[in-house]
């Protein structure tokens, strides 16, 4: 009789085992997905840097307490380095390289675990970092590891609006402007995602911004 309450726990526990872990990775994805949305607010719709400044600082610190909740997930990790990111992009010259050499850190930490992370996220947003940031010796810069990561990133998402917007900015800095132009129309042809829809209108807004200057 023991015995066959022994087998009953162990099928219990077999059939439950995969619906919490279910559980737990859909927990993980909304959270994310609540960090996305903030950060895409911060940037395409709250007016005001010092506001800005302010916000984004508290998303960081959520961002910091999600990824403490999912110890060696990926997409936490990459998401906390966006957040600093931004945080860096807006900074005064004095706080802005020590916060995009964290942003590296915490996204190469997540392109270590998982290279194919948010479908190449991790790797366009460390490419990012290496061709925004000033090279050696006033920073961590590198346009030869940016261009390998963009690529990677645009051969994992080749029609993504993101992976093209960037890789077209990365040539614009590199003076191919022929190229960027395709890149950018590229982006343009993107599908729009209804369940980023701030994000998707102020990419795109980017994008014809961009384009615009390159004429």
């Amino acid at each position: 009789m023991k015995s066959y309450r022994n087998l009953c726990a162990m099928l219990v526990c077999m059939v439950l085992a995969p619906a919490v872990a279910l559980a737990a990775v859909s927990s993980m994805e909304a959270e994310v997905k609540a960090i996305n949305d903030g950060w895409a607010h911060i940037t395409y719709q709250m007016n005001g840097s010092s506001h800005q400044t302010v916000a984004l600082a508290q998303l960081d610190h959520q961002a910091s307490q999600l990824v403490a909740r999912y110890p060696g997930q990926a997409e936490p990790l990459l998401w906390e380095g966006i957040v600093v990111s931004e945080e860096a992009n807006r900074a005064n010259i004095f706080h802005k390289l020590g916060l995009a050499e964290r942003a590296r850190d915490l996204i190469a930490r997540a392109y270590a675990i998982n290279p194919r992370a948010a479908n190449g996220g991790a790797a366009m947003s460390l490419g990012v970092l290496y061709y925004k940031v000033p090279g050696s010796p006033f920073g961590f810069g590198d346009k030869d590891r940016a261009r390998k990561l963009l690529q990677q990133a645009l051969a994992l998402d080749p029609d993504g609006l993101d992976a093209n917007y960037f890789w077209g900015d990365f040539l614009y800095d590199r003076g191919d402007a022929p190229g960027a132009r395709a890149a950018l129309q590229k982006a343009l042809r993107a599908p729009h995602d209804p369940a980023r829809p701030v994000w998707d209108a102020g990419r795109r807004r980017e994008v014809q911004a961009l384009l615009a200057r390159i004429g």
